[in-house]
């Protein structure tokens, strides 16, 4: 039990349960568009994930105590580098126009973890109200724009109206972590959960995810889409409706991070489904 859960902690604390549902994602664009599944695209966003998030998790933290490290931190640094590599290995095999479209996400990320504003003190992660809408803007593209345009398609309206979907939807599944950490984030963030408390964070929440839903029957005609879309709707609003500050230690590292893969099996799902019958 406690070798599950020594394995359960780096899957989470390495980044790559976050990565997973980043690779969802873009399979699931592949599907809403029926692009070609592009692996070289797919597994540059998940190991990109990786690599993004464990650098603005841990750079400062490596900074400060570079020569105290944890073994487990230093496992997840070692990790971290062949991810990395990985990453440059698949990203070698991107088109140069792809790499050009994604530089500006590329640092977008890197703004958000290094310090830049007020005197090298500051970073986009520590203004008010920006580190969900960064997040957020991070991942739409990452996931809808991104895949779109390196399988050549016109990016035409219904993509817009994905890539805000998917904004909107990032952001809801965001909120239970900012309930989760109202106890520790500094005032000066400016959560939502802090400027309106969790009841009305969650009513916020509800009416972000209807309005995903009334997105969902503008974006796609497929019956089947949208009735996975109607099934993800109502978990993604039962897990933040018992989104508590005292929630598990896995509530929304696990549970509510694992929508958009349990969002992509289930399409593939109405999909063997659909060719067999």
């Amino acid at each position: 039990m406690l070798f599950f859960k020594k394995i359960l902690n780096f899957y989470i604390n390495s980044s790559i349960h976050v990565a997973l549902a980043v690779f969802s994602l873009v399979r699931i664009t592949e599907l809403y568009f029926d692009l070609p599944y592009s692996n070289s695209l797919s597994f540059f966003a998940f190991f990109g994930t990786i690599t993004g998030y464990n650098f603005v998790k841990y750079a400062g933290v490596a900074k400060l105590h570079h020569r105290s490290l944890t073994k487990n931190l230093k496992i997840i640094q070692v990790f971290s580098l062949i991810c990395f590599l990985l990453m440059c290995f698949y990203a070698w095999q991107l088109s140069l126009k792809t790499l050009l479209f994604l530089s500006p996400l590329v640092l977008l990320t890197l703004l958000y973890a290094v310090p830049f504003l007020s005197g090298f003190q500051k970073n986009l992660r520590n203004i008010s109200h920006l580190k969900i809408i960064v997040v957020a803007l991070v991942w739409s593209g990452f996931t809808v724009l991104l895949p779109v345009y390196n399988a050549e398609k016109i990016v035409d309206l219904t993509v817009f109206l994905t890539a805000l979907q998917r904004f909107l939807f990032v952001v809801v599944l965001i909120l239970p972590f900012d309930i989760r950490d109202l106890q520790f984030d500094a005032i000066s963030l400016q959560t939502l959960p802090q400027k309106i408390g969790v009841e009305k964070t969650k009513k916020v929440g509800f009416v972000l995810l209807a309005f995903c839903l009334f997105l969902e029957f503008l974006i796609t005609p497929n019956s089947s889409f949208r009735s996975v879309f109607l099934i993800v709707f109502f978990l993604v609003l039962f897990l933040l409706m018992r989104a508590s500050v005292k929630q598990s230690k896995y509530y929304s590292a696990v549970w509510v991070e694992a929508v958009p893969v349990f969002w992509w099996l289930l399409l593939l799902g109405f999909d063997k489904m659909q060719a067999i019958f």
